[in-house]
């Protein structure tokens, strides 16, 4: 979690005070949320001690991942068929991605982490919401000291549990929640089973 704190402080220093407009597009860049806010069940399988900051970063859009298009976001400036910045980047959860992208000197992303056959649950909560019938758990980090804007998201999904980060301090595009509330029903909307 300091690590997570320590990389919001260095980004929102790196961004600077200067507001100048900048044409919104995918780039490629350090992780936003290195230390996953989810909670992490103990596993004596090594294959799952993998620290994400060193996991795979490539291969192939599939799955879950591939269910999120950027047209389903709101920043400006991609084409659907452009690929999420990072995949398989986290090898604690079967599938991971992120989308983010650079708005007014901020940077502003959503990512998903997906795991099959268990749910995933956050330490501490906002509150819950009813989307489509399914329970969305959130909590918002919008309003605490030294954490960038964020909102975090966990809805049971096929059969497994979907995480939803939503990163966003140019304050352009709605509240984080709000904004993770229209990506969970995106995803539902989609869901397969």
């Amino acid at each position: 979690m300091r690590r997570l704190v320590l990389l919001l402080a260095v980004l929102l220093l790196a961004s600077g005070c200067a507001r100048t407009t900048v044409g919104g597009s995918p780039v490629a860049q350090a992780p936003l949320d290195i230390e996953s806010p989810f909670e992490q069940k103990e596993s004596t399988d090594p294959s799952e001690s993998e620290d994400p900051e060193t996991a795979p970063i490539d291969g192939e859009v599939q799955g879950v991942c591939a269910k999120l298009k950027w047209t389903d976001l709101p920043y400006p400036g991609a084409k659907a068929e452009t690929p999420p910045t990072q995949i398989n980047y986290d090898s604690t959860f079967d599938q991971s991605c992120r989308w983010t992208t650079k708005v007014d000197n901020f940077e502003v992303g959503v990512s998903l982490r997906y795991r099959e056959g268990r749910e995933i649950t956050i330490e501490r909560t906002t509150g819950d919401w009813d989307v489509k019938g399914h329970k969305v758990t959130y909590l918002d980090r919008s309003d605490e000291e030294g954490v960038e804007p964020s909102c975090v998201l966990v809805v049971p999904y096929e059969g497994g549990g979907l995480g939803i980060i939503i990163i966003d301090s140019s304050g352009k595009f709605g509240t984080v929640c709000d904004q993770g509330r229209k990506v969970a029903e995106v995803m539902i909307d989609r869901e397969t089973s």
